[in-house]
């Protein structure tokens, strides 16, 4: 009898330290899953570094126009260097008159700007950005527009509008615009969302009012990534887009246009 209890004992002893063993080994490989998921592992890939794989998480947030969400899309280094290029070169933004093409300035939209020059698209770091860009809007880099960033300050605001040309002169130069990424480059704003009035169905924060459609929140690193055009190649009217109001704080965004084709 006590032989036999022995043997029951040993064999309950094994297989609870198996059971606890085996649990172990689930829980590191469920461990290792996370971090393959959480914590990016470059192995000397400069190619994932430079697209950021693992940091950057694109969130559909409307089909309807298209607009997705790319929480992490810029570094902190890069966000500060766009607002350091630009700062000393800032002025009053304009807006495309639709007769002739040509930037006109309107109270429409009162921030202000600059454009990157053709050398400074060169840079090593504004490359990275592009070539970014261009993988994640799967558009090519010759097909964009010089990059702009832009300053709202307190009680400034671009309101609603569609980025896709009205006008003929454009249109020669490289096509329609068929898709925006607008990249965020300040944090501690309050207002300044991006609002989205024919999106959605339900009611959002704009400039600290609450209004009918969709905004998204200014936050340092994230982008936005929304098409002009349909499915069916057609401008899209569901698009029209604004920049809401800034309550507090200074909003630093960068934009880039993508055309049809390479401008000529």
């Amino acid at each position: 009898m006590a032989s036999t209890m022995k043997i029951v004992f040993g064999l309950l002893t094994f297989v609870t330290v198996g059971m606890i063993i085996g649990a172990l080994f689930q829980l590191a490989f469920i461990r290792k899953l996370e971090d393959s998921y959480g914590v990016p592992i470059w192995n000397n890939d400069k190619e994932a570094e430079l697209l950021r794989l693992g940091y950057v998480k694109p969130e559909v947030i409307s089909w309807s126009p298209r607009i997705i969400l790319l929480h992490n899309f810029l570094s902190t280094e890069e966000c500060d260097y766009l607002r350091a290029i630009a700062r000393p070169r800032l002025y009053a933004s304009t807006v495309v008159d639709a007769k002739t093409g040509k930037g006109i300035k309107s109270n429409v939209r009162t921030s202000s700007g600059m454009f990157l020059s053709p050398e400074e698209k060169n840079y090593p770091m504004v490359q990275a950005i592009e070539k970014r860009i261009s993988v994640f809007s799967q558009v090519p880099i010759e097909n964009g527009e010089l990059i702009q960033v832009l300053r709202y300050e307190k009680d400034q605001y671009y309101k609603p509008h569609h980025d896709y040309f009205a006008d003929t002169y454009n249109l020669k130069r490289g096509g329609q615009r068929i898709a925006t990424v607008l990249m965020y480059l300040s944090d501690n704003v309050e207002g300044g969302e991006t609002y989205f009035p024919m999106a959605g169905s339900g009611e959002c924060s704009c400039g600290g009012k609450t209004m009918k459609g969709l905004s998204v929140k200014p936050i340092k690193g994230n982008a936005v990534l929304f098409w002009s055009m349909g499915l069916d190649g057609q401008s899209d009217p569901n698009s029209m887009h604004g920049g809401c109001e800034v309550i507090s704080g200074e909003k630093w965004s960068a934009t880039k246009w993508m055309r049809q084709r390479a401008s000529s």
